[in-house]
């Protein structure tokens, strides 16, 4: 058996063992999935996780290889409805278990989180995620917002979060990723700064794991009590932070200077508002370096200088940007853009099957060897054309050996080079106008 065989029997395994336990997987426990159908619960889930961009009856008939009696698209809604989050959410781990992790000095999983935004069908009525006309849209649109967890040097989603458009909170969301965070190890989260939040700090530091988070000037000149920041920092400084304003109050005087007030209305989950004698110490090491001529970026982490220097920390957060390369793979080689629900919560079970269908993919090209050969440029493997290849080994049109037919397809790195970024609405396509 081929590798790319081994990993696709290995998804199909892990569905099957759940089929023997389906009241963990579905809504209505002891009711769904209990009638013999010819959308059961395997096929559902296989379904779901290879399905392309195409219209859901034509989905349909590919999968049933075009069989006149293949079910309806409404027989689909009534199953879909049965399935709960929780079945796609632990299939993408315990896949992700079944084959391991590449690390970094062999010891560090690095951890990239960021979000991302999805536009879906158009419905104005759902005021959580539409967004009236404005510049970009003159029409508004709905969306809804993703924050999710990368493996850097795997290149493997591990965990999602999804939220509505109009009520997303990320400090939340990356809070929530770091208390269910289970692949053990010794990871370290890396986020922008979107994410600097004392709290996320806390969170990460009270489930006894390291992280590397980007802040603005303004913030890190806060934390240190000063007006200006020198082009070049490393340094570990000590926070106290309090729910009382009174000076009285402090259980520490001599350190008046290291006291931050945090009000009630501000989100801290290690000091009870309704107790302002709590009291919460905070000690982290910042960095600041520079990326270009007159550019400075700082970092908070919890690493420790004889682990990793300065440098070693610029290094890491450089490899942060494989989560945004990422999202362009998920969203237009995988077809995460082309989804087939309106209602958010089947959004959700949809983008959880983009994330397996994504791994499947990064699994089997990561162990695909590129010739080193006398060039000017390293070269690697062509990853949305591999990915697509894995898509029809996975639905069985590609041959079991893709893993040749892969390495034909190389391409050169270039480390150097750079793009501005676009910021651009994209619609959903209709569901009614699809071709692929």
């Amino acid at each position: 058996m081929t590798f790319p065989e081994t990993v696709k029997t290995t998804l199909w395994d892990i569905i099957d063992e759940m089929s023997c336990s389906i009241s963990s997987f579905v809504n209505h426990p002891g009711k769904d999935f209990l009638r013999r159908r010819k959308l059961d619960f395997q096929k559902m889930m296989r379904l779901i996780i290879s399905m392309e961009s195409g219209s859901l009856n034509h989905e349909l008939l590919k999968f049933f290889s075009y069989d006149p009696s293949a079910p309806t698209s409404s027989a689909f809604y009534q199953q879909r409805s049965k399935l709960s989050v929780s079945a796609f959410s632990y299939l993408l781990r315990e896949f992700n278990l079944r084959f391991p992790f590449d690390k970094f000095r062999g010891k560090y999983y690095l951890i990239a989180c960021d979000g991302s935004e999805f536009n879906i069908a158009r419905n104005p009525n759902d005021p959580d995620t539409f967004h009236e006309p404005n510049g970009k849209s003159a029409s508004g649109f709905n969306m809804v917002h993703t924050i999710s967890l990368f493996e850097l040097c795997s290149k493997r989603y591990l965990d999602l979060e999804v939220q509505s458009g109009r009520l997303k909170n990320e400090f939340q969301a990356i809070c929530n990723l770091i208390d269910r965070y289970s692949y053990g190890g010794s990871p370290i989260f890396i986020a922008d700064r979107g994410f600097s939040s004392y709290n996320v700090f806390a969170h990460a530091i009270e489930n006894n794991v390291d992280f590397m988070i980007r802040a603005k000037d303004l913030n890190v000149q806060r934390f240190l009590g000063i007006d200006s920041l020198p082009d070049k920092l490393d340094t570990t400084a000590e926070l106290i932070l309090t729910r009382t304003q009174s000076k009285k109050k402090h259980k520490h005087p001599e350190k008046e200077s290291l006291y931050r007030y945090i009000c009630p209305n501000i989100t801290f989950d290690y000091l009870d508002p309704s107790d302002i004698s709590d009291e919460y110490l905070l000690k982290l090491r910042i960095v600041r370096f520079e990326v270009a001529d007159g550019i400075f970026e700082n970092i908070f982490t919890t690493l420790s200088k004889e682990d990793f220097s300065s440098d070693d920390i610029k290094y890491c957060y450089h490899l942060r940007w494989g989560i945004e390369t990422s999202f362009r793979d998920l969203k237009h080689t995988i077809g995460a853009t082309n989804l087939h629900s309106k209602k958010t919560e089947f959004v959700t079970l949809e983008l959880w099957s983009r994330l397996i269908l994504y791994n499947f993919c990064s699994i089997i090209i990561l162990h695909v060897p590129v010739k080193r050969m006398n060039r000017k440029h390293v070269y690697q493997v062509n990853f949305s054309l591999a990915m697509k290849i894995c898509f029809d080994f996975l639905r069985g049109i590609a041959p079991p050996d893709i893993e040749s037919l892969i390495s034909k397809y190389i391409l050169p790195i270039r480390p150097e080079r750079n793009y501005a970024r676009q910021h651009r609405v994209q619609k959903p396509v209709s569901f009614s106008y699809r071709f692929v």
